[in-house]
């Protein structure tokens, strides 16, 4: 993020330049900006020391700039982390995203995940240094005073991912659109609004979370099948379950799994089964009708 010319200077970049927010403070990106938050279980965070000349230079924060005209703030994060740290977009997965509004800008943060073992270097001279840091000792830092502000919020969702565990048959049957007539097509088409979904992620509100609005999540989906669609295959972003005769307890067991080796993820199970809403209940999921799915996947 280094200092700019002025906004209407034509050497400028699209989203180059300073805003001053409605609480009249000055920010880098005309469209808002975005940074990284990379965690790596065995290595730490990636903080990145900005080079002295640069806007609150000589402070550590992350990876990330401003925004252009055309990005969402999980592309433009990506961007600027290959272009400062040498970190491939398609070497890392988007987790969940916290977007701070100032009023008339914003700063989004998206935290994610390595696909592989990363090698980062500092690749221009806006940065001094890259450093992956345990979470613990990242107060330690001369921290950027945003991201200082932010941490708190941040580091309380490290590592925590939003799993989705679906009754297939519940949700297919919620509706009366003809499912019967070819249940393996219309848990295909569930399948796939699923797949959708896991790609372009959703607000935590929308399944009840509650980290608060500012938070949305990639989630990872686990479908469960059972009957006639039990021959539907796996998707981007979806795991399909195929039950061998009872639905219900692979449910329960598929929600015991994701609990047991992740216990800090945030887990909802999508049925309206009162029994199974029960058991799953007892094994720690929260709970979300299909209703609520659907109402999701049809605002896109």
């Amino acid at each position: 993020m280094p200092l700019s010319p002025a906004p209407d200077d034509a050497a400028c970049a699209d989203g180059d330049g300073f805003v001053v927010c409605l609480g009249g403070h000055r920010h880098w990106g005309r469209y808002g900006a975005a940074g990284l938050l990379l965690t790596d279980p065995g290595r730490g965070v990636l903080l990145q020391r900005r080079a002295w000349w640069t806007h609150h230079g000589s402070t550590w924060a992350l990876p990330g700039g401003a925004l252009r005209s055309t990005e969402k703030p999980w592309e433009a994060a990506v961007r600027e982390a290959e272009e400062e740290a040498a970190v491939p977009a398609t070497a890392v997965r988007p987790v969940a995203a916290s977007t701070a509004d100032h009023g008339g800008w914003s700063y989004t943060t998206v935290l994610a995940v390595p696909r592989w073992p990363l090698r980062e270097q500092v690749m221009n001279d806006e940065s001094d240094e890259l450093r992956w840091v345990p979470p613990s000792e990242v107060t330690a830092f001369p921290l950027h005073h945003d991201f200082a502000a932010a941490w708190p919020a941040l580091h309380e969702q490290l590592g925590r991912e939003l799993v989705l565990v679906v009754d297939g048959a519940n949700v297919v049957g919620s509706r009366p659109d003809g499912w019967w007539r070819d249940r393996p097509a219309a848990a295909e088409r569930l399948r796939d609004r699923l797949a959708l979904l896991a790609r372009s992620g959703l607000r935590g509100s929308d399944v009840g979370l509650d980290a608060g609005d500012n938070w949305s999540w990639w989630p990872r989906v686990v479908l469960v099948l059972e009957g006639q669609a039990r021959g539907v295959g796996p998707a981007d972003g979806v795991e399909v379950v195929a039950a061998p005769r009872d639905g219900d307890a692979s449910i329960v067991a598929a929600t015991r799994e994701v609990r047991t080796a992740r216990p800090d993820d945030h887990l909802v199970v999508v049925t309206a089964d009162r029994e199974l809403r029960g058991r799953v209940a007892g094994e720690g999921a929260s709970l979300l009708g299909p209703g609520a799915l659907l109402d999701v996947l049809d605002a896109g």
